[in-house]
């Protein structure tokens, strides 16, 4: 599902219109955005847990030559989808 039907059936659902329904989600997501930059985790309980996490410096390959090249450290997002998530996705139709 991408971004224009999410906001469609969020908008139905809610009975918003649906670009009230986009600036919401648009808001949403840039304050998980700024909080993750901040190195603060979202917590949506039921739902999961957005975080920063660190991954360290490696060594890596060029995958065409097969020369090693240093990879620096740096930080990405990470979820971790809580149980209600979870239970929602396993259980049969």
């Amino acid at each position: 599902m991408h971004k224009t039907e999410f906001v469609e059936k969020v908008a139905k659902k809610a009975k918003m219109s649906k670009a009230e329904t986009a600036k919401v989600i648009d808001t949403a997501l840039e304050v998980i955005t700024k909080a993750l930059k901040g190195n603060e985790p979202v917590v949506l309980t039921g739902f999961g847990k957005f975080e920063a996490r660190s991954r360290k410096a490696r060594t890596g390959r060029n995958p065409q030559t097969g020369r090693p090249l240093k990879i620096p450290a740096k930080k990405v997002p990470a979820f971790k989808a809580g149980k209600a998530l979870k239970d929602a996705v396993a259980k049969k139709r």
